[in-house]
């Protein structure tokens, strides 16, 4: 097996491997309804443009809530990691899987009929990158299944 490059600095002052800035991204990635769904609340009077903007459909808002709850629970779990191996172990999987669903849906919503935009295409391109980086990093696969927890 091939070692990590891991240094003294990558670890936090209990000895745990920090997690990287891009897996941080890739959550906020995976929440992005939720972000949008609290930009829309706080504009008030502009919120439902908002939402109507990156969300013709309001159905398929609704649905875009469900990618961002692993997200939050890993989020939430990612300082208390130690307390819940077993469940920061099974959220690994889960955001890779909830990542290709991200990366498959919005062609699934092109061939329904809805226009082809740039911003649609940039986040096809941004999720591809995240699936690609979630499934390939070996620092983060360290950070989920370090033998000390």
């Amino acid at each position: 097996m091939k070692s990590i490059d891991i240094s003294p600095s990558d670890y936090d002052r209990h000895g745990r491997l920090r997690l990287p800035f891009l897996f941080w991204c890739v959550l906020v990635l995976q929440a992005r309804t939720w972000i949008l769904f609290v930009i829309a609340g706080a504009s008030r009077g502009q919120g439902d443009a908002l939402l109507t903007l990156f969300y013709p459909d309001h159905h398929q808002f609704w649905l875009g809530l469900l990618p961002g709850l692993p997200a939050a629970l890993a989020f939430f779990f990612s300082a208390r990691r130690e307390y819940h191996p077993r469940f920061w172990h099974a959220i690994y999987p889960l955001l890779l899987l909830v990542q290709l669903a991200l990366v498959l849906w919005l062609p699934s919503r092109w061939f329904c009929g809805e226009a082809l935009s740039g911003i649609g295409l940039s986040l096809l391109i941004i999720d591809l990158f995240a699936l690609w980086w979630l499934a390939t990093s070996r620092r983060l696969r360290a950070c989920f299944y370090s033998s000390d927890e």
